[in-house]
């Protein structure tokens, strides 16, 4: 599972950020296409900032959704995974526009 190798990098950059300082409440975004499962980093969280400046942190996920521009019919248009055709047209030239991130958000410290 890389999502426990994922949760302890976030840790670390929240640490590093917090220059000190118990955090309070942590926010990611994390997009639908970027291969990493919300409920695992959940999950891992609590075991990861253990004895950290974490521990008790509240963690809050926002899922962001797969977008996609069409090169045929221009339209913006929601996708699952990299190979979806377009729903509007059936074209498979679609250039990603959102769904990958991977960030911390927002980082709430004493």
């Amino acid at each position: 599972m890389h999502e426990m190798s994922i949760t302890q990098s976030i840790v670390e950059i929240c640490s590093e950020h917090a220059a000190g300082r118990r955090v309070r409440s942590v926010t990611l975004e994390i997009g639908e296409l970027s291969g990493v499962v919300p409920d695992a980093v959940a999950f891992c969280f609590e075991a990861c900032t253990r004895d950290t400046l974490l521990e008790g942190a509240l963690l809050s996920i926002e899922r962001i959704p797969g977008r996609a521009l069409c090169a045929d019919c221009r339209a913006e248009v929601p996708i699952h995974a990299y190979y979806d055709p377009c729903p509007a047209c059936g074209s498979y030239g679609l250039s990603l526009l959102g769904g990958e991130e991977l960030r911390v958000k927002e980082l709430e410290v004493d």
